[in-house]
Formats: structure tokens, sequence, C-alpha cells
């Protein structure tokens, strides 16, 4: 392991001593982000069952979400206004399901792959039936494993082009981006490989259906890359959202948010004419797969927070400082 690798992996895991930074920081974004690009309330989750929120598909005229930790094992499928007609059980207790990708039509992946104290020797991804009725599926599991050391990850895309499976990791420093095996076994561990680098705290993540750029959200800003090279296209402001942790793209390139919390809408953003000008145009970095390599670390600010009044300045200036002490202190050599 290269020592750039080993300090980026050394930092994801103080991450798990800094976990409550994002959630103070997710918090400070929905009360005090600026307005954003423009967003449309496109639907309203009616259901109390779903009060966290966290990853987001879009089936033809319909929308899936899930709950994230502290829930069974359930997906359930939206009407565009945002009532429940479906509930898939699938599992009766995983360990902290984060994210949802599509699968095809009627189908999507869960990813059981959250991790806030980087503990878990491999999380697992599954292929399940959705749409409307109550059904109770036992799908097959499929283990995946990080090369070096637990890491949290609440994103999982996959390529449209290909159908392969790839973890977004929500790294305090910076994201890492991980490739499954293009065919994965059911019969053991199923190896993930480095393949770039994203924004931190990544939320959510979703292919436009080109196949050649990927979004990837935080709480209060997000970015687009092209692929499969990872160059930054460009990056914006999210609108104001409670504790955005879903994102979705749909076969005409328009992209949809949603967060948790009960009877949260499901927002439909405008992207800004650079990035949807990128993004019609085809516009990639390479036309060769991203190479499996160590990942690069990014220097990048904590996304998506722009807050008015010094007061609050000095408030998240206070604990961005004690976090970074934190994390100096972490790095020391032992």
């Amino acid at each position: 392991m290269s020592p750039r690798t080993r300090r980026i992996l050394r930092a994801d895991r103080v991450g798990a001593v800094l976990a409550l930074v994002p959630f103070l920081v997710g918090a400070g974004v929905g009360a005090n982000a600026a307005t954003g690009v423009p967003s449309t309330p496109v639907a309203t989750v009616q259901d109390s069952s779903i009060t966290e929120s966290s990853g987001l598909v879009v089936d033809g005229d319909r929308f899936v979400t899930t709950n994230d930790s502290g829930d069974t094992g359930r997906v359930f499928t939206l009407d565009r206004t945002g009532r429940t007609v479906g509930v898939t059980y699938w599992a009766a207790s995983p360990t902290d399901v984060e994210a949802l990708a599509p699968a095809g039509s009627g189908q999507v992946w869960v990813a059981d792959i959250g991790d806030n104290d980087r503990r878990r020797q491999s999380i697992s991804v599954a292929r399940i039936p959705v749409g409307p009725g109550t059904r109770r599926v036992e799908p097959t599991i499929f283990q995946l494993t990080y090369p070096d050391s637990a890491q949290d990850a609440e994103s999982l895309v996959v390529d449209p082009r290909t159908g392969r499976l790839y973890v977004v990791t929500k790294g305090f420093t910076g994201g890492v981006v991980f490739a499954a095996p293009e065919v994965l076994s059911a019969d053991g561990q199923n190896r993930l490989t480095p393949v770039g680098s994203t924004i931190p705290i990544a939320t959510d993540a979703a292919f436009f259906p080109d196949g050649r750029h990927l979004v990837v959200r935080g709480y209060g800003s997000a970015t687009v890359y092209a692929w499969p090279g990872l160059r930054r296209v460009g990056s914006f402001d999210l609108p104001r959202q409670r504790q955005g942790e879903g994102i979705a793209v749909d076969g005409r390139n328009r992209v949809f948010l949603s967060s948790e919390g009960r009877d949260q809408p499901i927002l439909r953003i405008t992207l800004p004419p650079s990035v949807r000008a990128a993004v019609a145009g085809g516009a990639t970095s390479s036309s060769a797969p991203a190479p499996a390599a160590a990942p690069t670390e990014i220097a990048a600010p904590m996304p998506g927070i722009s807050i008015s009044g010094w007061g609050l300045w000095a408030l998240w200036g206070g604990i961005l400082a004690g976090g970074v002490f934190v994390l100096t202190r972490a790095l020391r050599p032992n």
C-alpha cells in the first residue's frame, strides 16, 4: 500500500472519530444554505413509515426509496404524487442500508453499505424487484470487501453501459470510488478496487443515462464528473433540504433529490447551463477505462456550506478547526 493511500485511509478512519461533524454540517446546511439551483417540488413522501429516505431511483413513472439504518430490509415504490403503492421486503435485519441504484425496469440494487464506525469486514448488495403491491423476496446477497480497511459509504451506482457496480465512500477528507468485479460471485467475497476520488461527505450518487457522466451529492452541493476519468465537469449548490441524502437521474437527464425526515418533498432541480450543456454534449474525459490505481487526495472545502452572519461563520469555523486539530493529531506517526 502506497504512503498516499495509507494517508487517505487513515484520514477516513479519523472520520469515524469525527462522525458527529457531518451531521452538524448537514443540519447547518439544511437551515442556512444558499438557495442553490432552481428546484420544483414534484411529489411529497406521504408514508409515515418513510422517515429516513437515504436513496432514490426513478423507475419509469415511479420513485423508489428506502430508509437507512434502524429499519427492516424494505424498499418503497411511490407514485408521482409520493404515495406508497408498493413495498418489497428483502431482509429481516440489515446492518445499515444507505443506497439504491437502478437494476433495470422493475428492479433496483439495494446497498447495505453504511459503516459510521469503520468496523465492518464486508458490505453487501442485492438485486430486488420493485413495483406496485407488497412482496417478500429472498434475493442473492453479494458480499463486497475493501482492499485495505473498512470504509463508510452511502452511495452505490451502476454504469448503465456495462452494468458494473461502484461504491462511493463518505470520507471526511474526500470520497473514494471503488469498482466491484465485473461479474459478482455469490459464493465468496468480491474485492473492491479503488478507481478515483470524489467530494468529501458524499451522501448519494447517480449516473446520467449516457453512462459518461456521474453526479455525486453532499448535504448542500453536488459535483458532476465525466466518466470514467472522473474529470470535474462542474459543481453547484443544492436547494435547502432537511438532510439531503438521495439523488436520481431519469432517462431524460432530469435530476431529482430526496431528503430524510417525514413528509419531505421530492425535488426536481435545474442544472446550471454549463453542466447541462456538457452532459447533453456527451463530453467525456477519456474513452479508456479508469485505472485501478490508488486514489488521489482531494483538497476541497466542505461542500455546500454557504452561511450568512459572522456568528454562524464563527460557529462552523470552530467546528472545522476542531476537526482539523483532531485530524492532525491522528495522522501523526506512531
